[in-house]
């Protein structure tokens, strides 16, 4: 298990090196950020002054190796737009994001899974057709619409919640329900599918003639052996939840990094970007390895591979 674990973790070292250094690249072909800081009537003196100032008059290698040196160090420069250390701005905006994902994924696990086993289990019948079209609604509708008609009908017409902004629970349920509607759609339809793969099972079979509850057949055999392809879902859809949020967070100008990170973007401030994208990956990755380390504690055979 040590042996796979090590193997992961350098692995996930790579994946988070790549991830920045395509992010550093990109953004340095998107433009001139010198030229967008300054007004239009500036001088090409003040052009390249501001230019020697930020360091973009460098050596594009050069900028990667002191942008590197400095990564470790957790020194991304500061925001050229609001004159602070970049990293301490996402980290500011981060647990915004962690709340949204955390309540967004609590919300369509508690929903999709049970569906997903009740579907399963009476396959074919109403509850099957009826949560499976659910399910596709679900796929189907984009993020911004199911946003926007939210905040229309039970924020504008019944006034029951905050139409935006981050403070009492109240701002979080909208955003979270937007998010976990998509969520939950793809985790019910693949939570039925890998409970009808295991339900024929012998081994079930022999539970039951052994006396053991329904109950403890599906939910303490059935579904653990159904559940890697569940996990590697969630896994993959929380990570993605950190940095792929952005519409949401605009929508409900929820203070999260997708949305700091969206504003740095047009304003080409390529330290908060930077930062930002860091600080993702980072997270996304780290999951990713929880995910395949928890794979060794699902299936053995996995490790011993």
């Amino acid at each position: 298990m040590l042996n796979y674990t090590v193997r992961k973790l350098l692995h996930t070292a790579l994946v988070a090196l790549g991830v920045v250094t395509l992010a550093f690249a990109a953004l340095r072909l998107s433009g001139d950020p010198a030229a967008t800081m300054l007004p239009g009537d500036a001088s090409v003196d003040e052009l390249v002054a501001l230019r020697h100032a930020l360091g973009l008059d460098q050596p594009i290698l050069s900028q990667y190796a002191h942008f590197l040196a400095s990564a470790f160090q957790g020194d991304f420069g500061l925001s050229f737009r609001h004159q602070q250390p970049a990293l301490t701005l996402v980290l500011e905006r981060l647990p915004a994001t962690l709340e949204l994902a955390f309540a967004s994924l609590l919300l369509a696990v508690s929903v999709a899974i049970p569906l997903g086993i009740l579907a399963a289990i009476y396959r074919g019948r109403l509850i099957d057709i009826v949560a499976m079209g659910l399910a596709v609604v679900g796929q189907a509708t984009p993020f911004f619409w199911m946003g926007v008609m939210l905040i229309l009908v039970v924020s504008v017409e019944l006034g029951w919640l905050p139409t935006s902004g981050r403070g009492r629970l109240a701002h979080l349920i909208l955003p979270a329900i937007t998010i976990a509607t998509h969520l939950a759609a793809s985790l019910a339809r693949l939570t039925r599918t890998s409970m009808l793969e295991v339900l024929g099972e012998n081994y079930l079979v022999t539970a039951r003639a052994k006396g053991l509850s329904e109950r403890s057949v599906i939910l303490a055999h059935a579904l653990k052996n159904a559940a890697i392809p569940i996990t590697t879902l969630v896994g993959l859809q929380f990570g993605t939840l950190l940095g792929g949020a952005v519409v949401t967070e605009m929508i409900f100008a929820w203070p999260g990094v997708g949305r700091l990170a969206v504003q740095s973007i047009f304003a080409r401030d390529y330290p908060v970007v930077q930062a930002s994208v860091f600080v993702l990956a980072l997270s996304f990755v780290a999951i990713n390895l929880g995910v395949d380390v928890l794979y060794g504690w699902l299936d053995p055979r996995i490790r011993h591979e």
